[in-house]
């Protein structure tokens, strides 16, 4: 028998059988990992089975890559703090879609479990995270082996006046060196270097242009599967948010 125990995300919740489900969890030392949770759909357990919850978990198998079993006890649930906010609900569903979507099954990213706990966790208590969603879009990218180079611009070198990014390559392109080549670019925003604070039209702008990235090159890795569709219900709420 194996047995381990880790702290986790919970990912996903599936039905399985009569009274069990199966349930994707983000954690740190494991990475993404799936198992059945007996009773997990009766009513003691399936008000702490909500996506976004932090888990203690115990996971017990007889061989190693069989799917085996936790037993889970509940450290806190994220969904139940931000039930009342469209915009943060929609935040958290985006957050644990793609990391369901993007990472392979059992390999380990500590840094980026870090910073998607601190990500969730700042959605629950401030309303300014959504500028922090985009920036772990963009280190969910790098994480992966998608970078984008925001440094300097491709064509010269220089790191003044970076307006845009390439669609193809991912790099950074100065205002005056876009040309003809300006309405093919995609924006880059100021807060995506880090440059002051935003507003949600700026964010959804950024959001615009890591969406590019995850669904041309993320994606196709991935088999081509299309995006989580939670991903694109936060931009359509942040664009709400920016009208209003």
């Amino acid at each position: 028998m194996i047995e381990w125990r880790d702290e986790g995300v919970l990912l996903a919740v599936r039905k399985h059988g009569e009274n069990a489900v199966i349930i994707d969890v983000l954690t740190q030392s494991h990475g993404r990992h799936a198992g059945v949770v007996r009773g997990g759909a009766g009513r003691k357990q399936a008000p702490v089975l909500q996506p976004g919850a932090q888990l203690d978990l115990v996971w017990k198998a007889r061989l190693e890559e069989h799917l085996g079993s936790f037993t889970v006890e509940p450290l806190r649930s994220r969904a139940a703090q931000v039930m009342t906010d469209p915009l943060a609900l929609a935040g958290l569903s985006s957050t644990v879609g793609l990391l369901c979507f993007s990472l392979p099954e059992r390999e380990i990213y500590p840094k980026l479990y870090t910073i998607s706990v601190n990500l969730l966790d700042l959605m629950c208590v401030t309303d300014a995270w959504p500028l922090a969603y985009l920036q772990w879009e963009i280190q969910l990218l790098e994480m992966l082996g998608f970078g984008l180079d925001l440094s300097r611009c491709a064509v010269s070198g220089g790191i003044d006046d970076l307006t845009y990014i390439s669609p193809k390559t991912g790099r950074a392109v100065a205002a005056h060196h876009a040309g003809e080549w300006k309405t093919r670019l995609l924006p880059l925003v100021p807060c995506m270097k880090g440059e002051g604070n935003a507003e949600n039209n700026e964010i959804s702008e950024g959001l615009r242009t890591t969406g590019h990235f995850l669904e041309k090159w993320l994606a196709p890795s991935l088999g081509d599967r299309p995006l989580p569709v939670a991903r694109q219900r936060l931009v359509d709420r942040l664009i709400l948010s920016a009208r209003a």
